[in-house]
């Protein structure tokens, strides 16, 4: 039996030899494979970086144009002509941004799912439904024979550089064996749309008021959603604080008269049940917030020369979006007769955004404005009518083909009233039949004046263009080179005579009835202070008639901005900078010493509680990295919102989302409301007690809290959407985990992949040394030495010079390139 065992185990060696063999065989194959596949693209990557000095044949071109370089890869284009100006800008920045360009247009016009496969195919209903791409093609046939050239000449700029490397494509394009389809005007305005869309978008927010409100009460509810704070500071003149916040219609009833037609009144508690699974597939489709409070918005400021070290007039502005790479802006500096200005661009779309000209400056944020009604529609038994107050009437039909890489195509129906499109093929659970009305569908939504804003040259003219702005809806700090300062609010926000609306509409009594006009927007200028700000709160007064939105945003950083600047004299582009890094949060603050309170007076608290009560009893309210008070109240309100609401929402407390949530929180933490308590918890003190306790515990919080910093966590980390995906190239083509200070309630509004998307200062006593910096660079190629070189600017909060003037851009130039016919 032992020779038969011992013959037996022979006869395997070779086989289990064999097998290891072509194992480590197999092994060694795929990692030559891997590494091979990392050196080619790696080997593709600089084999497709532009040129950037020389002459360059290119044409389309009227006359030669030059492009000349800065030291951070920036493009200083000038021309003989605007038109020859926006064609060489858009054959530039196809040069460093083509594959982001493309699939920007893609996401936006819902044919994502042709390049990437299935998993984008619900991402491509939901844009489709929204009527992105024939809002877009509207758009571009009723713009002014202007506007429609300088778009034009842009498209032709990108497709001359698609042309010339159509069989030298950037690497994205190869590893996902695809080419782009020439740029088209109508792809421009699809990228703006876009922008539109992530700015101005309320309608989900109003139907997660609705389902969270069906559930708890409308009482409760009401502490929810608050609209403006005490906190607030308006920029317009002599506007008061409000201390409460204003009353909003909790649902609008169906009109009795109406039920002659046997309409369907909604019943809401069916409504919440099943809509609320809708609500958590949309927010998967369309993206759940980046993080608590990280709300699209910016910072701006402007201030006088009487309060200036130059006494000229200085002007800064820091935007609020999430963190990607490439990033979300291209800068650039255009000149050609009787245009020069520099800034930020759009990637894909003609022009500057924001920025400054030899004249003028200006700046942007958000303004918030609800620019968008939910209606539930009635339609008849075969749904294919609908009714109104003039009575029943067809619906339009759009049949539509998303192509699937991979796979069939997907039908899709789109059915649109006199409001817009029904949205239930993006809610499919939803029983009430729910349509979107929104400015973008507007006949009258058909200017893009980049041109005219770029070119404006004093007050008047400036405002004269943003009259024509219809969207994004904004707030616009201003300054000139006279001495001038200014705000204005922009954008088409719609007249309601019925009032705002926070939940879906079901009458027929709060139509719009056009929008507010342009001279009723709020607007300042050159006030006695000699100071303006927004960042993203309220900035009209509590009684204003035609008010703008029910959703502000949290009021923190405009409190500390207004109380930094205000009085303060000699003010220096240091001083503008070291503000926009700013970590104190008074909301912070507060809320440390509303816990150390709590845990003084809960039941027997824990040793670990007294210690993080006295680690936070002296915090100062600055969210630095080795802050251990900062961690810990970190720690705790990362589980407020679900402590509180999960008791009476269950699994739809998710489904809580609004722009103004930190001010709620504060509210709830100052009034300490009975109805919120839960059950489970005597008082309220013992509940804060349990939330810093449930709060540490999910941080992971070490034994001595004292060696606990708030950056040991929150960190800044950022990936690269194609090359993050592959494991020998996620560290190679992003940035981080870093430790981060500040918070979504800091000036320095940050989180994890959320931030300022750039940093701008101008300071009138010496414009052409203007100062801007965005986050990671300027090339979306991961080989060329502008794709992440900003990075450590951005990060450790310094800057540079954007330079501006011929003498300071020859100073600068690194590269020259010639473009000619």
């Amino acid at each position: 039996m032992a020779s038969v065992t011992s013959v037996s185990s022979r006869s395997r060696r070779p086989w289990l030899r064999w097998t290891l063999s072509a194992f480590l065989l197999l092994v060694a194959a795929a990692l030559l494979c891997i590494v091979g596949g990392a050196g080619w693209i790696r080997h593709d990557m600089f084999a497709t970086l532009p040129r950037l000095d020389g002459t360059l044949h290119v044409p389309g071109l009227s006359a030669p144009a030059l492009v000349r370089r800065d030291q951070h890869g920036v493009p200083h284009i000038q021309a003989a002509s605007v038109d020859d100006l926006v064609f060489a800008q858009g054959y530039i920045t196809a040069q460093d941004r083509l594959w982001q360009m493309d699939m920007a247009r893609r996401l936006a016009a819902g044919d994502a799912a042709q390049v990437l496969g299935s998993s984008l195919v619900e991402h491509d209903k939901l844009e489709r439904t929204l009527l992105l791409l024939p809002t877009a093609q509207r758009i571009a046939t009723s713009m002014s024979p202007a506007e429609q050239r300088y778009f034009a000449d842009y498209a032709r700029g990108v497709n001359a550089y698609i042309t010339q490397h159509r069989n030298n494509l950037p690497t994205p394009f190869r590893v996902l064996m695809y080419k782009p389809q020439p740029w088209t005007s109508v792809d421009s305005i699809l990228i703006g749309l876009s922008m539109v869309q992530m700015l101005d978008e309320h309608w989900p927010d109003k139907l997660a008021r609705q389902q969270i409100t069906a559930t708890i009460g409308p009482t409760l509810a009401a502490g929810l959603y608050p609209t403006g704070s005490w906190r607030d500071h308006p920029p317009v003149s002599d506007q008061p604080p409000i201390s409460a916040p204003d009353q909003i219609i909790p649902q609008i009833p169906l009109d009795p008269s109406q039920t002659a037609v046997r309409l369907h009144r909604p019943q809401f508690n069916q409504f919440s049940r099943a809509a609320s699974a809708d609500l958590a597939r949309l927010r998967a489709i369309d993206g759940q917030p980046v993080c608590r409070g990280c709300t699209s918005g910016s910072n701006e400021w402007v201030v006088s020369g009487a309060h200036t070290a130059s006494g000229k007039p200085m002007l800064s502005n820091d935007m609020h979006l999430e963190i990607q790479i490439p990033g979300i802006w291209y800068e650039a500096d255009l000149e050609a007769p009787g245009f020069h200005a520099a800034g930020v661009t759009v990637p894909g779309m003609p022009f500057i955004i924001a920025g400054h000209n030899s004249h003028i400056a200006w700046g942007f944020t958000s303004l918030y404005a609800d620019t968008q009604d939910l209606y539930i529609e009635h339609l008849n038994r075969r749904g294919t009518a609908y009714h109104d107050a003039s009575g029943w009437h067809r619906l339009t039909l759009r049949h539509e083909r998303i192509p699937v890489r991979g796979g069939p195509s997907v039908p899709l129906t789109i059915r649109i009233t006199n409001h817009g499109p029904i949205l239930n093929p993006v809610l499919p659970h939803t029983p009430e039949t729910l349509s979107l009305r929104w400015t973008a569908y507007d006949a009258s939504a058909d200017h893009l004046p980049l041109f005219a804003l770029d070119t404006a040259d004093d007050w008047a003219s400036f405002r004269a263009a943003l009259a024509e702005w219809w969207a994004p809806t904004l707030n616009v700090v201003y300054a000139d080179d006279q001495g001038n300062i200014g705000y204005q609010a922009i954008g088409y926000v719609p007249y309601r005579p019925g009032g705002l609306a926070g939940v879906p509409i079901a009458d027929d009594h709060h139509e719009w009835q056009g929008m507010i006009p342009f001279n009723k927007l709020p607007e300042s200028f050159n006030p006695p202070e000699g100071l303006l700000a927004t960042a993203n709160a309220r900035v009209t007064p509590k009684d204003d008639p035609m008010p703008l939105t029910l959703e502000w945003a949290d009021p923190y950083r405009n409190q500390r901005i207004w109380r930094v600047l205000s009085g303060r004299n000699g003010l220096t582009p240091a001083d503008m900078l070291a503000l926009q890094n700013d970590v104190y949060s008074a909301l912070d603050q507060l809320v440390a010493q509303r816990l150390v309170y709590a845990i003084d007076h809960a039941d027997h608290p824990s040793r670990r509680l007294r210690q993080a009560a006295n680690l936070m009893r002296t915090w100062n309210g600055e969210v630095t990295t080795d802050s251990s008070a900062a961690a810990i109240v970190d720690a705790e309100r990362s589980v407020f919102w679900r402590m509180l609401l999960e008791p009476k929402l269950g699994r739809r407390w998710t489904l809580y989302s609004w722009a103004e949530s930190q001010y709620a929180e504060e509210q709830l933490l100052v009034n300490q409301p009975s109805g919120w308590l839960p059950r489970r918890y005597r008082n309220w003190n013992d509940f804060l007690a349990a939330m810093v306790t449930e709060g540490l515990r999910k941080k992971h919080a070490p034994a001595n809290l004292a060696h606990w910093q708030f950056g040991s966590w929150h960190v800044v980390a950022v990936e690269h959407p194609l090359w993050g995906m592959l494991p020998w190239f996620h560290s190679w083509t992003g940035v981080g985990p870093l430790p981060l200070s500040g918070d979504t309630s800091t000036v320095k509004h940050v989180e994890r992949s959320f931030g300022p998307s750039q940093r701008f200062t101008i300071d009138f006593g010496n414009p052409n040394a203007a100062t801007e910096n965005i986050v990671i660079g300027q090339s979306g190629d991961p080989v060329s030495p502008w794709y992440r070189d900003q990075w450590p600017f951005w990060y450790h909060g310094t800057t540079f010079t954007l330079p501006y003037g011929d003498a300071e851009v020859s100073a600068a130039t690194t590269h020259a390139l010639h473009l000619v016919p």
